[in-house]
């Protein structure tokens, strides 16, 4: 099996492996109690529901004055 005889720098191994190593777009879905973007398979950060039941208790902003 042959071997390389030099070292490739780190830049000639990026444009090699660069086309796949992008950032995947995570998919949002609608919450099915209040409606919200989320993403898949999560507890809404919204109302803490996750598959129509109550999983989190949600703490409620108080207004400062």
């Amino acid at each position: 099996m042959p071997n390389p005889k030099r070292r490739h720098s780190k830049s000639r191994g990026g444009k090699r492996r660069g086309g796949h190593t992008k950032v995947k777009v995570s998919s949002l879905s609608a919450c099915s109690n209040c409606g919200s973007l989320k993403t898949s398979h999560t507890v809404c950060e919204a109302c803490g529901y996750y598959k129509g039941a109550p999983v989190l208790k949600i703490k409620e902003k108080s207004k400062k004055e």
